[in-house]
């Protein structure tokens, strides 16, 4: 199991969290409790970086869902990038292509 690393990082268009790891039922808490501690405005775009991802369950795509869910409430927005192409599969499976804007990857914070 490869423990899931989230880092923060920022855009003009606001907040981005790098997502890397494995995205499961053991760890999709710790995305959930990241996004909540987030303050979006109205008009802002939380970008989700998941070029690092190595694994997501249905777990782990409930906690993206609930990161868009979150972005709703403070009238932002939010953007999935570098969505690995077996996370990309079953999103396009299950029709969440459809709900999540997707694109390509946002390049990651300096250390």
């Amino acid at each position: 199991m490869t423990p899931l690393r989230i880092t923060h990082g920022a855009t003009a268009a606001g907040p981005v969290l790098h997502v890397a790891g494995e995205l499961d039922y053991a760890q999709a808490e710790a995305l959930r409790r990241q996004v909540e501690h987030l303050a979006l405005e109205p008009g802002q775009c939380l970008a989700l970086e998941l070029s690092g991802l190595e694994f997501c369950d249905s777990t782990g795509i409930t906690a993206l869902l609930a990161a868009r869910q979150h972005a709703q409430a403070a009238d932002a927005d939010v953007v999935l990038a570098g969505v690995p192409p077996t996370l990309l599969r079953v999103l396009t499976m299950v029709g969440l292509d459809q709900v999540f804007t997707l694109r390509p990857g946002v390049r990651p914070p300096v250390a």
